[in-house]
């Protein structure tokens, strides 16, 4: 543990702000107020931070010295605050997920524990913290009398929460300690996603087209692209790195055993490959801290303190949804492994040491072509990433009345990226821009796996007058990691659900209405969070959806009913392994940070070996995600003892889509009017059981999640 630093911040000069800084400058000559990505350098934060950190605290030390203390004066104006810190804080965080190149990571080292201190300066400003506190003290007499909104008397309640669980009620040397904590967490996560990033750049095996008998033709080509790319000579020269687009279906369709081996085994140690880039280590130490985190919360553990501010509230309820899939979900997942072991007992085929962890999607597919006469890989050809798109597009014009313009003028910080005029009609026969859309879609170097949402710019109406109301205009941003194809880029089903997933998240920072930014868009409940996001993957799958957007990239012809069939047959086999993969993680999530002590001798593997083995892990899976590369656990606190939330979230989805089905029309417009005014428009402005209720007129039941899952 560090020594405890002072936190009492005395007046500080503000730095010389210099006009060639673009991050400092106006933007109001790019389009739509965008950033001027071709002008930016990642030598140009650090000292944009310097400034933007300065004047927020200007802001809040404004605020705590003002003799006005009226709402406007304090919660209308903290929402304002550090608008130049979030501006410049919103181009970091996408530059360092989607373009994080040796340079940059070496600014995000530096500015890490930097802009943690910051941060924690922000919450014991002298007197800010008594006026916030005021502002929640009245808030429900204020509401009750009608001087108050109830969007106000929410942000007065958020904001003091949020003041509170940031030590806001520690002593003065207690609040020194956690800032500590906070900056020493933020350096060791930022050195947590450097080293997965790592080694996924490092990692790479050559093979020849021989080496990659059994794969699809887009998988080849794909990996064939991967080797010009990174400049593989070889004439032959075919790459498999380990991007999960790359992984995947390798080891579904490889036929070679001792490659598919080579290849998991690299993907599921990520993290750890380089001894100098051990994760376990540095994991174990975020743990201790997280544990010290909750201990002046006065908590038993992390998971106490982080599920406190949750829909589920304590671990015992997260831990009860997750339990009862489990049990189920092994059912399922045992009964798919007797099959594939009957596939190989009637195919004369025998494995040393059985199904293994990098057979399983390979025999998978044998025995759903075998079982249920379908290859996914007939799917792929009508599900070009441009069609994909499309079809997300025409869903959201369909349920929400969203129309994108593509703008190819516009340039981004990456040739691949795309960027949308998002427009809506409106009554008078005009339309309106809703949002600016960026969509960053292809697996790189230097750009983080997996799939995610970003802002640049979140909505808002709390703007002060005179302010050039495109600032209200959300800039939303949607990555993805698909390999990126010679030709067409072809889609799995999983990949297109992966699109539509994100979209839903898109939708939720577009569709935002709400009058202060700090309630706005996705600062949601971490559990309710990912229901807008799960909610879309569904209309995918929907024969309306496929009949008109899963078109054949090379002949226009539409996806046949008869393979249409054939998919919904088989599309719950291996649903038991789908579920393992991400329940185990979630159990373990909650297990690990469940706990009141980590010796000096703690083992991270052990316990992951140990608790597995208690909870009956089914044999030939692993977790989806293990410990040393858990970016949602150790990059950052956000879903720490926190992951479980996709499973609550899946109630939630299930039951919404659900009302939609009742109807007899996916997309019924009544039902689509209530859906985007209270899961989509409404951010935190109401308390997230309060918008489901008003949604669907009860609270949620868990048996449609249960039945589309397969596992009733």
């Amino acid at each position: 543990m560090t020594l405890h630093s002072t936190i009492t911040e005395p007046t500080a000069t503000v730095p010389a702000r210099t006009t060639s800084n673009p991050l400092l400058s106006s933007w109001s000559n790019e389009p739509f107020h965008l950033p001027p990505f071709k002008s930016i350098e990642p030598h140009h934060f650090e000292h944009a931070f310097e400034i933007a950190m300065a004047s927020h605290l200007d802001d809040l030390r404004s605020i705590a010295e003002s003799e006005d203390d009226s709402f406007d004066a304090i919660l209308a104006a903290y929402d304002r605050a550090g608008g130049e810190l979030s501006r410049v804080s919103a181009v970091y965080g996408n530059y360092v997920s989607s373009l994080n190149t040796p340079q940059m990571q070496e600014v995000q080292s530096k500015m890490a524990p930097l802009l943690s201190r910051h941060n924690s300066k922000t919450y014991n400003v002298p007197g800010l913290f008594e006026k916030i506190s005021r502002m929640n003290e009245i808030k429900k007499d204020k509401v009750e009398s009608g001087e108050w909104t109830s969007e106000m008397g929410r942000l007065a309640e958020r904001v003091y929460v949020k003041f509170v669980r940031m030590g806001a009620l520690l002593g003065e040397n207690e609040k020194a300690e956690y800032a500590d904590i906070q900056a020493e967490l933020a350096t060791l996560q930022t050195k947590f996603m450097q080293n997965v990033l790592k080694d996924e750049e490092e990692w790479e095996l050559i093979l020849t087209s021989a080496d990659m008998e059994g794969c699809p033709p887009d998988a080849i080509a794909a990996a064939r692209k991967a080797a010009i790319d990174r400049n593989k000579t070889e004439d032959d020269a075919h790459l498999i790195t380990l991007g999960r687009s790359t992984v995947e279906p390798f080891l579904s369709y490889a036929s070679r055993r001792d490659l598919r081996k080579q290849v998991f085994e690299a993907f599921a140690t990520r993290g750890e490959l380089n001894e100098d880039r051990d994760n376990k280590k540095i994991a174990v130490e975020i743990l201790r801290l997280r544990k010290r985190q909750a201990e002046l919360h006065g908590k038993a553990s992390f998971a106490e303190y982080q599920l406190e501010d949750t829909m589920a509230q304590t671990p015992e309820a997260a831990n009860k949804l997750l339990m009862d899939v489990w049990v189920k979900a092994k059912e399922a997942a045992n009964k798919e492994r007797e099959m594939m072991e009957t596939f190989l007992k009637e195919s004369g085929e025998c494995l040393e040491g059985g199904i293994q962890p990098w057979d399983w999607r390979y025999y998978a597919e044998k025995v759903r072509l075998a079982k249920f006469d379908f290859d996914e890989n007939e799917m792929k050809p009508y599900f070009s990433l441009d069609s994909v798109t499309e079809a997300v597009f025409d869903v959201s014009k369909k349920l929400y009345g969203l129309k994108y313009l593509r703008r190819p003028d516009i340039v981004t910080y990456h040739p691949d990226v795309n960027v949308y005029e998002v427009r809506r009609d409106k009554e008078n026969g005009e339309d309106e821009l809703v949002a600016i859309f960026i969509h960053d879609n292809y697996a790189r170097p230097y750009k983080s796996s997996g799939a995610w949402m970003s802002e640049y710019r979140t909505q808002t109406k709390n703007l002060i007058p005179g302010t050039d109301p495109m600032q209200s205009i959300p800039i939303v941003s949607n990555n993805n990691n698909f390999a990126k194809g010679s030709d067409k880029t072809l889609l799995s089903f999983d990949d297109g659900i992966t699109l539509f997933h994100e979209m839903g998240h898109g939708h939720h920072g577009m569709l935002s209405d709400c009058t202060y930014e700090y309630l706005a868009s996705t600062s949601v409940l971490k559990d309710f969070v990912e229901l807008p996001s799960q909610l879309m993957e569904h209309w995918l799958s929907e024969p309306e959806v496929l009949k008109k957007h899963a078109k054949h990239y090379q002949t226009g012809q539409v996806l046949p009913d008869e393979l249409i069939k054939r998919f919904k047959a088989a599309q719950l086999f291996n649903e038991g392994f789908a579920t393992i993969e991400y329940t185990s993680c979630a159990l373990l999530d909650i297990a690990i940070h469940s706990l009141t002590e980590y010796s000096e001798d703690f083992d991270l593997a052990q316990f992951e070996k140990e608790y597995l083995e208690k909870m009956g892990m089914p044999q030939g899976i692993i977790m989806r995600h293990r410990p040393p590369h858990f970016l949602h656990l150790f990059a950052s606190s956000s879903y720490a003892a926190g992951y479980y939330v996709y499973m609550w979230a899946q109630v939630l989805d299930n039951d919404v889509f659900a009302a939609f089905k009742e109807t007899g029309n996916v997309f019924d417009a009544a039902t689509a009017e209530r859906c985007r005014k209270f899961i989509y428009s409404s951010g935190n402005t109401i308390p997230p059981q309060d918008l489901f209720r008003m949604f669907r007129g009860r609270d949620p039941e868990v048996k449609f999640m249960l039945e589309n899952r397969g596992l009733v």
